[in-house]
This record gives C-alpha cells, structure tokens and sequence, in this order.
C-alpha cells in the first residue's frame, strides 16, 4: 500500500527522500510527493504517476533540503489526483503523510471546517493535517499537538509530521500501520519499510501500537500511547541492498520466482538443523501449546489463504485433527464459537495485513490464546501479537505477486503439520525420516520446475489475446489452481478462475469453448483418473488443455490437449513443485501482454487498510 519515508540530517535529504520512494514502489501506488522545511518555509512537489516524474519536477524545481518528508499514495479517499496526493498541508506551515484511514473523518471534517479550516482535497489525511495544526495553534509543541491529535482520531494510520516553525524536528506516530524509526550519525529516518532507508542506515526501531515519535538530527525519543517515555529495542535489519536491485533479471517478479530453491533451503534450515519436526521450531513453549490444541483455525488473505488451504489437507491427514482456513477479512466480523483449545494460525508475508492482524486481535478477545504467526518478516506486528512464530526465509519480496513468500509459508506449514503429527504419535521414526527427506530433496525438485520455463513461456502465446482462463485442480492441488489463476489475473488482467475439477460440469463447464484456455494440475496421485475424466470433458466441448503433470502421469501432447511435465512427483509436498509452473506462465503471459508484471494497477504489496 502507501509509503512513507521521512528524513532528518546535516544534508540533503532531498535524494534521501526520492531514492527512499523509488524503494517503495513495490508496494503499489498512483502518486507520490515529497515536502521539505526550506528556509523560508515548506515546499511542496506531488505528481500523480511513477516516482520518477516527481523527481524530475523536484529537480525542475531545485529542492534541497535538510528535513523533509515523502510519500507513495494508493488511492482510497478521492481519486487519484494531484490535490490529492501526499503530503497534505495545513496553512502553508505544517506538513503530513499517512498511510491508513481514518473512520472518523468525517466528523472531524465538520468541525474543523466550523473552526474555519479549509479543505482542498477529498482525502482523510487532510483532516489530520489539519487536527495537528489546530492542536498546535493552541501553544503546544509540534509532539504534543501530533499526540492530542491522534487521541481524537478513529481508525489505522501511520503518519509522519513536519512544520516550518520547528525546523528541527520530525514527529511520527502509528496505530495499526507499520513505522518504524531508522538511526543514522547526525541524521535518522522514519520510513514504512526498513527497504526505504536501508542506503542510510540498518539500525531500526520497530514502533509499537499507540507510539509516537520525536526525532531530532542528534537524538530520537519514543512515546506509548500513554505519552510515557519508552525504550525501544534497535534492530540490526537483515535486508541488503543486494535483495533490493534487480541483478541479471529483467522484474522482480522473474528473479523471485527463480530465487525460491534457496528461498526453501534457508527455511529449511531450522529442520535439518534439528533432524526432525522439533516443536521448537515454532518457539520454547511451542510443544506444551501444541500437544493438546484440539483444532488448528488458519487466518489469512489472497495467496497466504491459498496456502492454508492446501495445509489444511496436510494437517488432517497428518495430525487427524480438523482444520478450518478462513479469510481474515470475513472471519474478523463473523460470530465465531470459540474454542480456547484451538490453535489460530495466522499467515502474512509482511506481517503488517491489517485483515489479518486484526483477525488475530479478534480471536484473542475471544480468549483463543494459542496462537502462531507464519510471516517473512520477524520484528512486524502479528509475530509481536503471537505466541508462536515461525519465520519464513524468504527475503526480501518486491513484486507485489508473491511467489518465494507463498512456496516458504508452505514449507511452514507442512512442519507444523509434522509437529502436530509427532505431538500425537501419529509419526512412526520411519515415517517422519522419510517426510524430512522429501523436505531435503524439495529445493531441487523447485530447481527443475523452473527449468521447464521455456516451455512454459512458450504456451504465453496462446494465452495473451485471451480475456478468460479456466484453471482446474483436484485435492491438494485445487488451491495451486486458485493460485494460478490469482496470479494470472493480478499480473496480466485475464480474468481467471480456479475451481475444483470435479465442479466442472456443476457450472463452469457452460464457458468452455475453443477461446477459453482451461489450465489443469494434473500430478500423478489418487486423483488423476478422475481429473483425466474432466479434461475429456473439455476436450468434447472444443476446450484448448494446458496440463501441468509429472513423469508419471502416462499421457502426453495430442489434439487440444498440451501437456508440460515436472520430471518427478513430488509425494506430498507436490503442491509446492506445482506451484512454480503457474507463476511461470503468469509471468510469461504477462510479458506478453506488455503489462508492468512487478507492479500492476489498482493493486498494493503490503496491505495495511481495510
């Protein structure tokens, strides 16, 4: 989603703050604008489109500066539009960026427009520019009218502050949106994401819910949401600038996907490490958690939902205790009954998903205390929020279609079935060596999937004129095609839907014709006669077949029915080998049709508003 950097030095910020923005653009935006404290007060450059014209209109303009503040914006309040576009300005003296909304904006609109305030946006964030200035045009510092601001404001936001009459100083808060706070020599940050001032510095503060900030060039205090003064723990970030560029590759999205063999190998480190599935993987306490929650609940959005899902099946068949996957979105606002002996796992790559953070926030008020976060970035908030955690190994995930984070959480969650499995003495030392081995041989299995590639781009073109695909899938495999047709609509805007294959004749089938592709996961297990009984479905009603399968499978290439194989089946964790033909040919029909694959319209990497 939005963006936001923020800088305080001896020098210029301004580049600071452009090559900051550059580095959140992953995360999805329609604007961006940067605002500097000059000696003669703020200035102010927005443009709607790629950072790459603001910077230019910056530079048109001669901006320097030694505090500044700057933002990516992804439309929710107003159009996308230059007026409203970040930062927003209250009087020509104070300025502000936000990520978030805010629900009561409304009703701070009228009453700041009462007291004589003037709006020239559509946007929430305009109102708390507004609010702070209002709160410091009754004598309070530039920290206490940002703290009696946000204790009048309802919602999500992550904000950053600066004012022409204190050239010395930028303020931050946040409730629900991830800030944290970077140190420098004579200079520190603020950013939304550590990939923002990582050129600068990687020595983070994490800010926790309710806090707020004053920085300075030469120190940096914190504030709980009391107002009390805190100590916060410095980070040393793992993120490199190596895991920001994009090498030989020619989009983020390409060099993750080839980036997943090690991906898997750093996260099975913890396993190997321990030769089995050791309850300590998941924390200390994680065996006397674990050995009797009676259910497990997976909390998740988009494609870490796909990936319950497909654990799901793992976990019932393993443990042989039910399982439940759930949309954060829709469980957050559900009745639930609750069981304080079920175990909730949430799954987030950034760990900041407001859906499912406050999915979690739900079930603990409902006394749901067992509680384990799968999540790519450790110091985040739902692994705070959690008991348990289990980190992802992935690294650094830029394209806004995730393709290492979904393949690790996968590798996550297979252990935790195994866990669960050996807590209940369901696993045999026969049974759970062989398992471990599967996991040791999975890397090179994902290794030879991603050498089919030019096969798989050569199927792109007879995708890329299509406006709809069909993707099928039988068992653990119908969330792989869930998955691929997600992340062939994300990137290249086929309309896509993945269903069971044995739901075929029960309503999709009526769509089938010679100019609807219909894409099949077709691995070599129980289930492939039946979804062999489904592609001759399709192929009596003129249907074009893309079958993904495996050496085993014992069918091959005839007429409208084009077959790829992996060269092994790969036992039960095939829907990870499987998942990696599918953003392939997403990748590749994307490229085909000439659309930004690392950041498509409308959508956000990190979503941190409703």
């Amino acid at each position: 989603m939005c963006g936001i950097v923020g800088a305080i030095a001896q020098r210029d910020v301004v580049p600071l703050l452009v090559d900051g923005l550059k580095r959140l653009e992953y995360r999805g935006y329609d604007s961006a604008g940067i605002a500097v404290v000059e000696s003669d007060g703020v200035r102010r450059v927005r443009r709607t489109g790629r950072v790459a014209e603001m910077e230019a209109a910056a530079r048109a303009e001669d901006f320097h500066a030694r505090l500044g503040i700057g933002h990516t914006r992804w439309a929710t309040h107003g159009g996308v539009t230059e007026c409203n576009a970040h930062p927003h300005i209250s009087h020509g003296e104070l300025a502000l960026v936000h990520n978030g909304i805010i629900e009561n904006h409304e009703a701070q609109r009228q009453r700041l427009q009462a007291l004589g305030y003037v709006f020239e946006s559509q946007t929430d964030t305009e109102v708390v520019a507004h609010l702070i200035h209002h709160h410091r045009a009754q004598g309070r510092t530039l920290l206490e009218a940002l703290q009696a601001a946000v204790k009048e404001l309802h919602g999500a936001y992550a904000l950053a502050v600066i004012d022409k009459r204190d050239p010395d100083t930028l303020v931050a808060a946040r409730v629900g949106c991830p800030l944290l706070v970077g140190l420098g020599e004579d200079e520190n940050f603020v950013a939304s994401d550590v990939s923002a001032i990582v050129s600068a510095t990687r020595r983070v503060i994490f800010l926790e819910e309710g806090d707020t900030a004053e920085l300075t060039r030469k120190a940096v205090r914190v504030f709980n949401a009391d107002g009390v003064p805190v100590e916060r723990e410095v980070h040393l970030s793992d993120v490199s600038l190596a895991s920001l560029e994009l090498g030989p590759y020619s989009h983020f999205m390409q060099k993750e996907i080839h980036e997943q063999p090690r991906a898997i190998a750093d996260t099975l480190e913890g396993i190997a490490a321990v030769d089995g599935f050791d309850p300590a993987l998941f924390g200390a306490d994680a065996a006397a958690l674990l050995a009797d929650s009676d259910s497990v609940q997976i909390l998740a959005c988009g494609t870490s939902y796909y990936a319950g899902l497909i654990a799901r099946y793992w976990i019932e068949e393993l443990a042989g205790i039910p399982c439940a996957v759930d949309i954060a979105s829709e469980f957050r606002y559900r009745k639930v009954v609750a069981d304080p002996r079920q175990l909730i796992v949430t799954i987030s790559q950034s760990g900041e998903t407001l859906d499912t953070m406050e999915a979690l926030k739900y079930a603990k008020s409902l006394g749901q205390e067992r509680t384990l976060s799968i999540c790519n970035v450790p110091e985040s908030a739902i692994p705070r929020a959690s008991r348990l955690v289990f980190h992802t190994r992935a690294g650094a995930e830029i394209g806004v279609a995730s393709t290492k984070a979904f393949t690790t959480q996968l590798v996550a969650l297979f252990a935790l079935a195994g866990v669960l499995a050996r807590l209940r003495g369901r696993l045999d030392a026969g049974r759970e060596a062989a398992l471990i081995d599967e996991l040791r041989h999975l890397p090179g299995s994902v290794q030879h999937a991603l050498n089919l590639e030019p096969q798989i781009a050569a199927w792109a073109g007879s995708f890329a004129p299509r406006q709809h695909a069909l993707f099928l899938g039988r068992g653990v495999h119908y969330p792989i095609a869930l998955e691929g047709a997600l992340k062939l609509k994300e990137i290249s805007y086929i309309h896509a839907e993945g269903y069971p294959a044995g739901e075929l004749k029960h309503g999709p089938l009526a769509l089938v014709d010679a100019a609807m592709p219909v894409v099949v996961i077709a691995p070599d297990d129980a289930l492939l006669e039946k979804v062999k009984s489904n592609i001759q479905e399709v192929r009596a009603r003129g249907g074009q077949m893309f079958v993904f399968t495996d050496a085993d499978s014992r069918f091959g290439d005839s007429e409208g029915v084009h077959v790829i194989r992996t060269p092994r089946h790969g036992g039960m964790l095939s829907p990870i080998v499987h998942a990696i033909p599918v953003q392939l040919l997403a990748y590749h029909v994307a490229l085909a049709r000439g659309t930004d694959v690392d950041k498509p319209r409308n959508l956000a990497k990190s979503v941190t508003v409703e």
